[in-house]
């Protein structure tokens, strides 16, 4: 696997649902970038996923944490609580995830919420706030092959039930990648 010095770090909200999830993780692996959370970030969406799913446990999302932060050597960013005294974003709640991504000297947030994360907030520390269809379309660019690979992964790990390639499609769809959607599909036999 390549590592690449260009480093992202997930915002809860894109984690929160498991498809986008697990195509995200799917993406971390590939090495064309480096991804990275937080302990915080992980207590947050699983805190709000036994919120709204209550047939999930708090045991299978810890299981689900343990289980990234193996899959991804060096992901969880730690000892950045010092970097918050300063930090101004529009929720306080939200500094968190810039700290994490000053830290571990990130160039992108990938988050849903970029109203939360102001350009203008963020560019004394270059950091940028992406939308993840933008993110994975960025990636795109960088390297369809890996991107391409990343999503036949995901879509040939899903058994429960199968997805052809335009059920996988219409579920990254669901995941507000219409842009991704729209990339991958001149290629959905090959997914």
């Amino acid at each position: 696997m390549r590592h690449s010095p260009f480093t992202a770090v997930y915002d809860a909200n894109v984690l929160y649902p498991a498809p986008l999830r697990d195509f995200l993780m799917h993406l971390a692996l590939t090495g064309v970038y480096r991804a990275r959370w937080s302990a915080q970030v992980h207590e947050e969406w699983t805190r709000n996923l036994l919120l709204n799913r209550p047939e999930l446990t708090r045991e299978q999302l810890d299981r689900t944490c343990a289980l990234m932060d193996r899959a991804v050597p060096d992901a969880l960013v730690t000892d950045y609580e010092p970097i918050l005294v300063g930090l101004e974003l529009p929720d306080p709640d939200d500094r968190h995830v810039l700290a994490a991504a000053i830290k571990c000297n990130a160039s992108v947030i990938v988050t849903f919420n970029l109203k939360d994360f102001p350009k203008g907030a963020l560019e004394p520390f270059d950091i940028e706030p992406l939308h993840p269809d933008d993110f994975i379309a960025d990636l795109w660019d960088l390297d369809q092959a890996v991107v391409l690979g990343a999503a036949q992964r995901q879509r040939a790990s899903l058994r429960n039930p199968p997805h052809s390639a335009r059920e996988y499609l219409d579920k990254l769809l669901q995941q507000k990648l219409p842009e991704t959607v729209k990339l991958l599909s001149d290629f959905e036999f090959l997914i």
